[in-house]
This record gives C-alpha cells, structure tokens and sequence, in this order.
C-alpha cells in the first residue's frame, strides 16, 4: 500500500492554525481563565526579561561623554518619557514612580509588537520540528508569537492600569475622598435637608455617579487594551495573508507575478508597521500616563 500523502493546507486551514495558541486547553466561552496561553506567557516573560536587561547593561556601561548609539537612544527615551510624565502628572512624589513605570511599559510593548517583524513561518517551523521530534503530531504544533495580538495580553495590560489607578486614587484623595467622589461626581450632588425628597434626589444622583464612574472605569480599561490587541491582531492577519502569495508561487508568468507582489507587499507592510509598532506603544504608555493622572485630578 502506498505511504499515505499529506496535502498542503489551504489557505484558511494556514491561517487559523497560526492564529491557534499553544494552550492548556481550549476556551470553553469568551471569557475563560482556566486557559493559559503558553506561547504568550513565554514570550511576554522573555522579552520583558530582555527588556530588563538590556536597560541594565546600557546603565552599567554609561558615561559622561560622547555616548555610544544605544545610550544615545536610551537617554533620549528617558527624556521623553520624563518631560510627558511631567506633563501629565503634576505631583512630584508620584512622578518617581509613574514615570519608569511608563517607561517600561513603552520597552516592554514595543518589543512585544516588534515579534510581529519576524517572518510568520519562521519561529512556528522551528517549533513544529521539535514537537514532532517530541513524538507529538505536528500538525498540532501550535505557536503565536505577538503576544500583543493576544486580548489576553493586553487587558492584563490595561487592569494592571486599572490597578494603578485605583490604588493612587485611594493615595492621593485617601480611601473616604475617593468614596465620595464616586457619589459626587461627574453630576454633583444635592445639599440635605430636613424635606424628604432632598433625600430622594440625593440618593438618585449618588446611583447615577457612581453608575457614570464604573462605567468610566469600565470603558477607559477596555479600550485600552482593546485598542492595541486590534491594531497588532490586524498587523498579524495582513502578514499571514502576504505569506500565502508567496505560498502560491509557481514557475510561471502568474506564479512569478504572485512571488514578486509577495515581496514588494511583505516589504511595504513591514516598514509601515515598524511605525505601527511605536505609534502603539507610545499610545498604550501616554494613555497609562493619562488615566494614572486623572487619579490626581479632584473633582
């Protein structure tokens, strides 16, 4: 009997199993958190650890000088961050920290959306070889590699913002200020008095504040992260949709026509994104910057 003959995928079997993650398990609805995404956490650690360090070594290695290119770059960086940082948030004390927080959070999610550069078949290839040396089917050898074009990347991104706002909020305006806040603002509220109905309308516009507010809340951590899980989502889909022209390439006139658009389109995508890549990541850090500042702000 002849060996059995495995057929190239298709182009939508191509493209959802790139856009498979390498889980724990399989989602049982939208929300799930009993599903890890392994490929995320791995790669979000080790660029967050490379991260780190190379922060580490420019900062151990500076001078007063003539600075090398990647002093250069970091001290320039430092500067931005600190003259919107000061900007932004007006407290002195709380700079101290918001400001390399901000900082961190521009490296980290620059070199999170910077995984998008790599050729989509590159990584995934190198871990199907292994999984099947592993004794594994490969076609199930599963591996996203843009741990920003993962919503669960990016909201733990944005709650670890909201955290923060949460936690300054009780900081600044202490525990009882930031409670009534949340009944006062944004619609203000009626002075008591001994007729009953000041009552009635005091408490009906402490719900309605305190609705506003937790929709506010709501809305400002889902965009957040929302907005850069679609940006790099849609990044990562027109690359995989690049890669199958190539996938098309044959030895003929429609063939080399394909190969070539291929090249010409993969190249073009790829510098407009390196601005994608930054634009990103200077928006998701101004934002954090914004909401932690609001935090500050009295109303």
């Amino acid at each position: 009997m002849a060996a059995e003959s495995h057929a190239a995928p298709s182009a939508g079997e191509y493209i959802v199993h790139h856009l498979t993650h390498l889980a724990n398990d399989e989602a049982k609805g939208l929300v799930d958190f009993s599903v890890i995404h392994w490929d995320s956490v791995f790669f979000s650690i080790a660029l967050g650890a490379l991260g780190c360090w190379l922060m580490w070594m420019v900062a151990r290695r500076v001078t007063s000088g003539v600075p090398g290119r990647l002093q250069a770059a970091v001290e320039f960086l430092v500067e931005m961050v600190d003259r919107e940082t000061r900007g932004i948030v007006h407290n002195e004390h709380s700079r101290r920290l918001v400001a390399p927080m901000a900082l961190t959070v521009f490296v980290w999610v620059i070199l999170l959306n910077t995984m998008d550069l790599l050729p989509v078949d590159l990584l995934p290839l190198i871990w199907q070889g292994l999984y099947g040396a592993a004794g594994h089917d490969p076609a199930h050898a599963y591996l996203r590699v843009v741990p920003t074009a993962d919503i669960s990347v990016t909201m733990g991104l944005s709650i670890a913002v909201l955290v923060a706002c949460l936690i300054y909020n009780v900081k600044i305006k202490g525990l009882g200020g930031w409670s009534h806040e949340l009944i006062v603002a944004p619609f203000g509220n009626v002075k008591l008095t001994a007729n009953p109905l000041s009552w009635l309308a005091f408490v009906a516009l402490a719900v309605a504040n305190f609705a506003m507010q937790l929709l506010e809340f709501v809305s400002k951590t889902i965009s957040h992260g929302m907005r850069l899980y679609g940006n790099m989502y849609a990044g990562e889909l027109i690359f995989l949709l690049i890669a199958l022209l190539g996938g098309a390439f044959t030895l003929s006139v429609g063939g080399l026509g394909l190969a070539l658009a291929h090249i010409v389109a993969g190249t073009g995508w790829a510098i407009f994104h390196i601005l994608i890549i930054v634009l990103q990541a200077y928006v998701f850090m101004m934002l954090t910057m914004v909401y932690i500042g609001q935090a500050h702000d009295a109303h």
